[in-house]
């Protein structure tokens, strides 16, 4: 008969290989040293096959142990859900949601529902990283994350994850104010511009590639910004090109600074969606800050 697995292993396990390190898991964890190494060798017994490969500089997951994390997060995640979610039921307000947001959202719904939710709210907690479906999908499918609220696109798919569509936005090609190409009318004449993308691995930006490919070779994209903040400062400072959400502009930091183009080429619209695990139902508080999602993307296509 296989030995049993106890809860406070697959703790030390996770802790471990997210700081990547036993002297970093035991500051986080505030436990000893001796014992997280005793939690994990405890953990490889039972499961009869080695999780690490320890390291002077710290430890690597075997094979073994990357099948074995994404099953552990996502077993510690649903007991923090389950457990926050018998408290909210019984009234007692607390708890975390954990939420990723695309670029524009972070600059558009996010604050006012955020602020909402807040004033609604007060003792929970809400951590949001902000970040392309692409870069957010492992933290999602291990349960880490809620959901996100991100672009999609057909063919962009996860059996695992649940779309729901909240809204369409327009997006355009973007310089800074005074550009010397600022009173451009075609893709043809910006082909030769130093572009920066965020990784066109992404839903939405994989369209682009299409649109390009029609009218010829595609720009090369030497520069990658995986948050809009970086590619919009970029953008600001330079003669750099893109292509942003035109919600966009009202960002009070950088929006002022930057133009959209008026091209013959339209720029396809990128679909928003709430999107989160089929298996897993939100916590009490994490569907009330779903709804409130919800209502704001409605309130900004009514706008």
């Amino acid at each position: 008969m296989p030995a049993s697995i106890k809860l406070h292993q697959l703790r030390a396990f996770v802790e471990v290989t997210r700081q990547g390190s036993i002297r970093a898991a035991s500051r986080v964890a505030k436990l000893s040293q001796p014992a997280l190494s005793k939690s994990v060798q405890e953990l490889e017994e039972a499961l009869g096959a080695p999780l690490f490969i320890r390291q002077r500089q710290g430890v690597q997951l075997t094979a073994t142990g990357k099948d074995f994390f994404r099953h552990a997060s996502l077993i510690l995640e649903e007991l923090r859900v389950a457990q926050e979610e018998i408290q909210q039921r019984l009234g007692q307000a607390g708890g975390s949601v954990n939420i990723g947001v695309g670029g524009s959202i972070a600059r558009t719904l996010m604050p006012k529902v955020i602020t909402q939710f807040h004033h609604l709210f007060p003792e929970v907690s809400v951590r949001i990283l902000e970040g392309q479906l692409v870069t957010l999908l492992p933290e999602l499918r291990q349960g880490e994350l809620d959901f996100t609220i991100n672009t999609w696109s057909p063919g962009h798919q996860d059996n695992e994850l649940s779309y729901e569509t909240l809204m369409e936005r327009d997006y355009c090609v973007v310089v800074r104010k005074g550009h010397p190409l600022a009173n451009a009318t075609s893709l043809e004449a910006l082909r030769h511009c130093s572009w920066t993308m965020p990784s066109p691995n992404g839903s939405y930006y994989q369209l682009l590639q299409d649109l390009f490919a029609d009218s010829g070779p595609l720009p090369a994209i030497t520069i990658t910004c995986e948050t809009f903040m970086a590619c919009a400062s970029l953008l600001a400072q330079s003669d750099f090109v893109s292509i942003l959400s035109q919600d966009f502009f009202t960002d009070p930091l950088v929006g002022h600074r930057l133009v959209a183009l008026k091209l013959r080429e339209k720029m396809p619209r990128a679909t928003f969606c709430l999107i989160r695990r089929k298996d897993t139902a939100l916590t009490p508080m994490g569907a009330q800050l779903a709804r409130l999602f919800r209502q704001q993307s409605q309130a900004l296509v009514l706008a």
